[in-house]
């Protein structure tokens, strides 16, 4: 009898192991040599914060990633767009926080505010984020966040960026920059495009806008004192370049842009990464933390160093102006 009792006291105990542990994902048998699990399905909550096309294919790039490595059915996506609107942001993190989904991909800076401020939790990769440190406000950031968050940085050589702006329109006395004000990133971008511009002699005035609202007034203002216009990685820009290149064309100001969505909606150059490579890469990422072979808290911000010089062939034909031969036609990718 007592053997008996034995016998059952330690199926129950095996009983109790067996059911303990895991994430929300549905778990199964462990492969040793990947850390993947034979039935697992991983819930993955994106949270978008506006829809233009740099946005666009990094949530298509990241998908895609977590596709390839982990096969379609280990992955259930909870896509979201927050239409540029913080209230519509918080709600849809907060869901995914409800919901203890497995991983947040926070597109742009406002979602990667929004979300690390909602879970100390659940792991959050950031993408299409300029600089994390000015994102998260954090002093001397040395390329790691910590704790939960990581991700990708769509951040191009801002030197670079402005220094086209002297070599493409080189009788350019008074550049302008447009940009949201409430970008935090953006602001980040215009001191130092506008300090290497000041430092070549040059007079830089800001155009700040706080919504989209304020788009048109801004743009006929610095296309009535400015040489060339510089806009930077903006959502709140990249969501209204028709009604830039409006006015801007006609007025013929050449607009130089932080990333190549810009460019082909109202620019004539850009020296841009791929945001669906980005997008890729913090798929990847995921990949990693999801399946436990990486912690997150210990993954440096990564990059896409493959920068390019593109043009807009439309504009930049209108405008009469040819551009060297380093220089792709966006058209042509």
């Amino acid at each position: 009898m007592k053997k008996l009792l034995a016998v059952l006291l330690a199926a129950m105990m095996l009983f109790s192991l067996a059911a303990c542990g895991g994430n929300n994902a549905t778990n199964g048998n462990t492969d040793d040599t990947t850390g993947a699990t034979d039935d697992v399905v991983y819930n993955v909550g994106i949270c978008q914060w506006v829809q233009h096309d740099a946005l666009d294919q990094a949530t298509l790039g990241f998908k895609d990633a977590l596709v390839d490595i982990l096969g379609e059915d280990k992955v259930k996506f909870d896509e979201q767009n927050a239409s540029n609107d913080s209230t519509s942001c918080s709600t849809i993190i907060n869901n995914f926080v409800s919901n203890k989904v497995d991983l947040i991909m926070a597109n742009a800076t406002p979602v990667l505010q929004t979300a690390a401020a909602a879970t100390t939790e659940i792991p959050i990769l950031g993408t299409s984020v300029t600089e994390y440190g000015v994102a998260l406000e954090i002093d001397d950031f040395t390329g790691t966040v910590g704790g939960n968050i990581s991700g990708t940085s769509d951040l191009a050589p801002l030197d670079q960026q402005a220094q086209m702006i002297i070599d493409l329109v080189p009788d350019a006395k008074n550049v302008g920059i447009i940009y949201c004000s409430a970008e935090a990133n953006s602001v980040y971008q215009v001191k130092v495009v506008k300090g290497y511009l000041e430092g070549k002699g040059i007079k830089v005035t800001e155009y700040p806008f706080s919504d989209s609202n304020d788009i048109s007034a801004v743009t006929n203002a610095a296309c009535e004192t400015s040489d060339a216009i510089y806009i930077p990685t903006d959502n709140a820009a990249a969501s209204s370049t028709g009604v830039i290149d409006g006015i801007c064309r006609p007025a013929k100001i050449p607009v130089i842009a932080g990333e190549a969505g810009i460019c082909g909606g109202c620019g004539i150059a850009t020296l841009s990464i791929s945001y669906y490579k980005l997008g890729y890469k913090t798929g990847e990422m995921a990949a990693k933390v999801l399946t436990g072979e990486a912690d997150i808290s210990e993954m440096a911000i990564e990059y896409d160093e493959d920068v390019v010089k593109k043009y807009n062939a439309e504009i930049c034909k209108e405008l009469g102006m040819t551009m060297p031969e380093d220089y792709v036609a966006l058209d042509a990718e």
